[in-house]
């Protein structure tokens, strides 16, 4: 059978034409490992609402860095447990956050903690 195939002389062999299936360029390759990388930063970064922007505000309250890492920390504990909506206790303040949301819902300060009933939560975490 391959003694049946024959090459016509004088038709010059070339590549073929590249397809849309093939390879991005490595420039395009980085682009996008750039955009998945930052979008999994903002899925693992700690989101406040505005009600808990303008409890913080309305009450002075200022987070710290190790603040807010140790919220975040709970916040992954708690997915690991399977939280839904929880209250964390740090400190002297209370924060009720949506675990899958990754977004801290409301914030209280240490006068008004005392006198509230938190619902509709379903785990905390005290740190």
């Amino acid at each position: 059978m391959a003694d049946n195939f024959q090459i016509p002389r004088g038709i010059p062999i070339q590549p073929p034409k590249p397809t849309s299936t093939q390879k991005t360029p490595k420039n395009s390759n980085k682009q996008v490992f750039q955009k998945m990388f930052l979008e999994e930063l903002e899925k693992s970064a700690l989101k406040f609402s505005a009600h808990a922007e303008k409890r913080l505000a309305l009450n002075n309250i200022s987070l710290s860095t190790q603040q807010i890492n140790q919220l975040e920390d709970a916040v992954d504990r708690l997915a690991l447990k399977g939280g839904k909506e929880s209250l964390i206790m740090l400190d002297d303040l209370a924060f009720v956050v949506s675990v899958a949301n990754k977004t801290v819902i409301t914030a209280i300060n240490k006068e008004r903690v005392k006198e509230n009933v938190f619902t509709n939560i379903d785990s905390a975490v005290i740190t």
